[in-house]
């Protein structure tokens, strides 16, 4: 029979805004004086949003899951949905205001970069007092201390001061400490971007093994799609403080896609649009005209649309470069136009960029003019991330029937048959 070591049931956090906002009691006193004498807030920013008595935030709405033992659960959603609060509360830094949360062992935290270190202890100290917090004795961290300074990389620095500690070292020191003492809930936020490629993969492979070997229990949040995907066996997915999905990882993945997808623009002005920095612009892009009513595509069809580009002079040798990423980050690939020529003032240049082989899912495009340098080989005279999504869906075209029939698991590109020979 499995066994429930985290249940939350009705859970909602609902924090009033601006009422307690000093770092020091000195500050709050003088926030108070200020009210009571109807004055502006001598410690309020510059700028600051002045929120009126009683206004309040929700930051989680009615949550229910439980977490059975050994299960890896991804806590995902976009900025501000709620994860970091959740795992607040379950983590018992803060209590809810409506509902219960029920654990069935020790946890142990990484809320954020150095979560329970003390700067002036070293980090061996460190490893003490987080061991005596769970409850473990001298002797329990004794027999372990070796194996967690081996894992964490620190050993030349084990005996300093934790606060002469880069945020890598943080890390890989804060994430050694809960992988390898005794506690039956690991929880994680987004700890693991701060670390090196290297370390994460070592990671990840130490959350598999505890979970599966010692039957831990790991909640993991991150915003990265391809660590949920290697660590966990179940998702959950937040949007403005709601649960909305529970269940497989790729639905999940694929629900907090559209949660996130880009809006649709047939006309889209570019002369406001964030830029790639230093580019020059002696050519750039102003406008960008999709010839399309709808943003839905097959991997049969093309991305056909206008770019207006204005140039300051008479140019050639000019290109046009469009990069592809997934919703998720991951960059597709990259394609080019061939050279041509720019006038000096507006000039319309009609493109059509082929879809084939795109898997179904959201999209978008990177756009960067070229030009051939003397200097640099090849000079970026303008570039614009971020600008024009695309969705592919391949369901009719195909010929294939129901909700949908590409998992993400499968990746982004759909490759050619598979062709039998000597048939």
């Amino acid at each position: 029979m499995s066994e429930i070591m985290i249940r939350v049931d009705h859970v909602s956090k609902k924090y009033r805004l601006g009422q307690i906002g000093g770092t020091t009691l000195r500050a709050e006193l003088q926030r108070l004086g200020a009210r009571i004498r109807h004055k502006e807030d001598p410690t309020r920013r510059i700028g600051a949003h002045v929120y009126k008595k009683g206004e309040t935030f929700l930051a989680l709405d009615d949550v229910s899951f439980d977490v059975q033992k050994g299960e890896r659960i991804g806590i995902i959603g976009r900025n501000g949905a709620g994860k970091s609060t959740l795992l607040k509360l379950i983590s018992r830094v803060t209590a809810p205001t409506d509902g219960m949360i029920g654990l069935n062992g020790r946890v142990a935290s990484m809320l954020e970069v150095g979560t329970g270190f003390h700067g002036e202890l070293t980090g061996r100290e460190n490893i003490y007092m987080n061991g005596a917090i769970l409850g473990m004795s001298r002797k329990e961290i004794d027999a372990k201390i070796e194996d967690i300074i081996d894992f964490s990389e620190c050993r030349q620095f084990i005996d300093t001061p934790v606060k002469r500690y880069s945020s890598g070292m943080y890390v890989k020191l804060a994430f050694s400490v809960a992988a390898h003492l005794d506690s039956e809930i690991m929880i994680m936020d987004e700890v693991l971007a701060v670390g090196d490629m290297a370390f994460q993969k070592k990671c990840l492979s130490k959350m598999n093994d505890v979970s599966q070997a010692q039957g831990r229990t790991i909640l993991y949040v991150s915003h990265n799609m391809n660590t949920i995907r290697q660590l966990c066996t179940r998702c959950i997915v937040l949007d403005h403080g709601k649960l909305v999905f529970d269940g497989e990882t790729e639905e999940a993945i694929a629900r907090y896609m559209e949660l996130g997808g880009a809006s649709f623009e047939k006309e889209i002005e570019l002369n406001t649009a964030s830029r790639r920095r230093g580019t020059p612009r002696k050519v750039h892009f102003t406008r960008a005209e999709i010839h399309r009513e709808n943003n839905i595509y097959s991997s049969e069809e093309s991305l056909d649309l206008t770019y207006t580009l204005d140039a300051d002079a008479d140019y050639d040798d000019i290109r046009l470069m469009m990069i592809l990423f997934a919703l998720d980050g991951t960059r597709i690939g990259k394609t080019e136009s061939e050279t041509f020529s720019v006038r000096r003032g507006v000039n319309e240049i009609p493109v059509s960029v082929p879809l084939e082989g795109l898997a179904d899912g959201q999209y978008y495009f990177e756009i960067g003019i070229l030009q051939r340098s003397r200097s640099f080989g090849r000079e970026m005279l303008d570039c614009i991330p971020n600008v024009l999504p695309v969705n592919i869906s391949n369901l009719e075209v195909f010929g294939f029937r129901g909700d949908r029939w590409w998992s993400n698991y499968w990746g982004h590109i759909m490759l050619s048959p598979i062709r039998l020979l000597n048939q």
